[in-house]
């Protein structure tokens, strides 16, 4: 993986990295990576639970981040064949949705 496409790496650490999803589904794609190959969070095992932490953390300071700067934000993984690419990974996500379309989805949470 690394090297092979150029990436805009939104944060990293020694054994996590975040960048711009390379082919975005949506106005703001991050992907959150451990650099360690996990083929997907089922299989991290309880041996793997600090790495989790760390990319847990990571999750949420980026996604800190996209709230902060629009409003809303939505964290996903898939797993199986939702999990298009069988390496561990963690979506964040503003979808372009105005407050508007939010509130009639989900309701007012204030």
């Amino acid at each position: 993986m690394a090297g092979a496409v150029p990436i805009e790496r939104v944060k990293e650490t020694e054994r996590v990295l975040a960048f711009h999803h390379t082919n975005p589904s949506y106005p703001v794609h991050i992907v959150v990576i451990p650099k360690e190959h996990v083929p997907s969070l089922t299989d991290l095992g309880n041996s793997g639970e600090d790495l989790l932490h760390e990319v847990v953390a990571v999750v949420r300071e980026v996604a800190a981040g996209v709230e902060k700067e629009y409003g809303s934000c939505s964290v996903t993984t898939n797993l199986g064949m939702y999990q298009e690419s069988k390496h561990q990974h963690w979506h964040v996500l503003y979808r372009g949705e105005s407050e508007a379309e939010i509130r009639d989805m989900y309701g007012n949470h204030d």
